[in-house]
């Protein structure tokens, strides 16, 4: 049975790279009956695709987008840095699909911004090319992270993901520099926002934060390369999806408490 939703949010899905969970979003997609599907940024990965690389499963990903929109869902694909190419024909509209670079919605009494987020990343601004080469190295250490994760397997060992522990010890030692959810919230507020949504660092999260000018909600879609996740909003209450099948982070050890694998929180702040 579908869960009828009027809205999802996913990013950084990175199709045509190694770590891209295809199969799993697939089976997300094929539990959720959304009015509107925003693919926020990073949906398929420009920067590391390569034409000997793309799997049946990766194509099903596409097909059962495709599918979902010819059956009704409005879909809305903003860019991202890895598909920022794309950029080139934002405002392209066909039918139910609209390709554009950030999204204003009103959602339950909510003015809502969304959009990828790398113009908030400083190795973007300042260091395009270190961010690409990172790109790279990323791929190959999912790779490594396969065999290591095999081996462990074999000794009975639960899995590691060594991506996300390297991406973690990065952003630790930039936080100082270039705060991204802090000036996203900032930004937000400043321009008038009940909520703004966000992608690019795969941090899935939901948060209230309050300045002196004003209250906003911020929330991140995490990605389908480490977190497996996804914000859905029924109407009334915006959720964090988790799927089952993904190791090594926080959501999923709270979710060993949690079933449904869904992490809630209603509307904030007014």
């Amino acid at each position: 049975m579908k869960r009828d939703l009027e809205l999802i949010v996913l990013s950084d899905v990175h199709l045509g790279t190694v770590g891209c969970h295809a199969r799993e979003l697939v089976e997300y997609l094929e539990s959720v009956n959304p009015k509107t599907i925003v693919l926020n940024g990073d949906f398929i990965d420009a920067w590391n695709f390569r034409k000997y690389y793309w799997p049946d499963s990766h194509m099903k990903v596409v097909k059962t987008l495709i599918s979902m929109l010819t059956e009704g869902s409005q879909i809305t694909y903003l860019t991202g840095n890895h598909d920022e190419v794309l950029r080139k024909v934002s405002g392209l509209e066909l039918g139910q699909f609209r390709l554009k670079d950030s999204l204003d919605l009103e959602l339950g009494g909510d003015k809502v911004w969304i959009f990828h987020g790398d113009i908030f990343d400083i190795t973007m601004k300042h260091s395009k090319w270190i961010a690409k080469l990172g790109g790279q190295g990323y791929d190959l250490l999912i790779l490594f992270n396969k065999l290591v994760n095999t081996i462990l397997r074999w000794f009975g060992q639960p899995k590691i993901s060594l991506s996300k522990r390297v991406k973690d010890s990065v952003k630790k030692a930039v936080n100082f520099v270039d705060d991204y959810e802090m000036t996203a919230m900032d930004l937000a507020i400043d321009e008038g926002y009940d909520i703004v949504i966000c992608g690019h660092i795969h941090k899935p999260k939901i948060r209230n934060y309050e300045n002196q000018q004003g209250k906003v909600r911020y929330m991140n879609s995490g990605d389908w390369v480490e977190n497996l996740t996804a914000l859905e909003f029924d109407g009334s209450t915006w959720s964090l999806y988790q799927h089952p099948n993904v190791w090594g982070s926080e959501l999923n050890r709270q979710s060993q408490q949690n079933p449904i694998h869904k992490f809630s929180q209603k509307r904030p702040l007014k």
